[in-house]
C-alpha cells in the first residue's frame, strides 16, 4: 500500500518551483492559477524572495501548498500517474493537510490557495508579535516533551504542538513560557532546545481566534468527496467524511500535529510506501517514526520522471 504525503511550514524557500515552472506548462498552470485566486503575484515572491515575504506565514502556506501540487499536476500529466489510483490514503503536516484534502480532489487548488492565505492571515492575527513563541525539542520523545511543557508552563500556555517523530517535539505557547522550557530542557533529559523563527505559536490554545475565522471560512467553502482516504492530524486515523475533515481542520489549529502516530498507524494500516511530493521534510520523519518502509520523495523534474517510472 502507497500513501502520498504533503510537508508544511519551513518547507519553503526562495527559487521554489522556479526549475519546474521552466520546464512544464503544467506547472506554470498552477502557478498562475494560484496568483489569480489570490490576487498577488506569490509565484514572484516564491522565485526571487526576498526571504522575509515568503516566510510571511500568509505566503509561505499558499505557497508551499502550490509547489507541491505542481509536483503532482506535472506527475499526473506528464508522469500518466493518477493520485487515486496509485494512492491508497493522504496525509499532510498541519498546512500540508490541505494540499493533501486539494490533491484528493476535496477543496479545487484554487479554494485551497484562498483558504491557506486565510489560515497564515488569522493565525498570524491571533496572537500579537512577540507574545508568543515556539521550540523544537531534539532527542525528545513525547513522555519528555509532555513533563518539560507542563514544567515550564507556570499558569501561561505552554503544549505540545508537534509530535514529529521519536526524537524531535516541538512546543508552543506564550514566549515566556517557551523561554523557560528551553532553559529547563538538560532537567528534562533532552538534549537541545531551539527557538523556531516563527512568527506566531500554532497549534496550541492561543490560536483559538484562528480556529474560529477557519471555522467561517470552511462553512462557506465546505470539503467536496475525498477521492482518497485522509489520515487526519489532530486524530492520526482515516477519514473519509467531508464533514468530518471539515470539523478536524478546524481542530487542527489549536490542536496537536500527531505526525508521529500517524507514520505508525499508516504503516500498521498496511502502508509500506511513502512519497513525499514538495519537499524532503516529512517522509524523514515518518521513516524514523514507523520502521522498515520505503521512503521516496521528487520536487524537481527529473525526481518526477523517476518517480513516474517507480509507480
Amino acid at each position: 500500500m502507497r500513501a502520498f504525503v504533503f510537508p508544511g511550514q519551513g518547507s519553503q524557500k526562495v527559487g521554489m518551483g522556479v526549475e519546474l515552472a521552466a520546464a512544464s506548462a503544467h506547472a506554470r498552470e498552477v502557478f498562475e492559477e494560484v496568483d489569480e485566486a489570490l490576487g498577488q503575484n506569490l509565484f514572484k515572491i516564491m522565485a526571487e524572495g526576498p526571504e522575509d515575504q515568503l516566510t510571511l506565514t500568509e505566503n509561505a502556506q499558499p505557497a508551499i501548498m502550490a509547489h507541491a501540487i505542481a509536483v503532482l499536476r506535472v506527475l499526473e500529466k506528464e508522469g500518466g500517474i493518477s493520485l487515486a489510483d496509485k494512492a491508497d490514503f493522504v496525509a499532510g503536516h498541519s498546512l500540508g493537510e490541505y494540499t493533501a484534502l486539494c490533491a484528493a480532489g476535496a477543496f479545487s487548488l484554487a479554494d485551497t490557495a484562498r483558504l491557506l492565505k486565510l489560515r497564515g492571515q488569522s493565525m498570524q492575527a491571533a496572537v500579537p508579535v512577540g507574545v508568543g513563541g515556539m521550540a523544537a525539542l531534539l532527542g525528545a520523545d513525547i513522555e519528555k516533551a509532555t513533563a518539560l511543557a507542563e514544567a515550564a508552563a507556570e499558569g501561561q500556555v505552554c503544549t505540545v504542538a508537534n509530535d514529529n517523530d521519536p526524537g524531535q517535539v516541538v512546543l508552543s505557547g506564550h514566549k515566556e513560557a517557551i523561554e523557560r522550557a528551553i532553559a529547563m530542557v538538560k532537567d528534562h533529559g533532552i538534549k537541545r532546545g531551539i527557538a523556531l523563527p516563527v512568527s506566531a505559536p500554532f497549534h496550541c490554545p492561543l490560536m483559538q481566534p484562528a480556529a474560529d475565522a477557519m471555522a467561517e471560512a470552511l462553512a462557506k467553502t465546505p470539503p467536496g468527496a475525498l477521492s482518497v482516504a485522509l489520515f487526519a492530524n489532530v486524530t492520526a486515523s482515516v477519514v473519509t467524511d467531508p464533514a468530518e475533515v471539515q470539523r478536524l481542520l478546524v481542530e487542527q489549529v489549536t490542536g496537536r500535529v500527531r505526525w508521529r502516530e500517524s507514520a505508525i498507524a499508516m504503516g500498521e494500516a498496511g502502508v509500506t510506501h511513502f512519497v513525499e511530493l514538495g519537499g524532503k521534510v516529512v517522509g524523514p520523519m515518518i521513516k524514523r517514526s514507523a520502521g522498515e518502509v520505503e521512503v521516496a520523495s521528487a520536487s524537481a523534474m527529473a525526481e518526477i520522471e523517476e518517480l513516474a517510472k517507480s509507480l
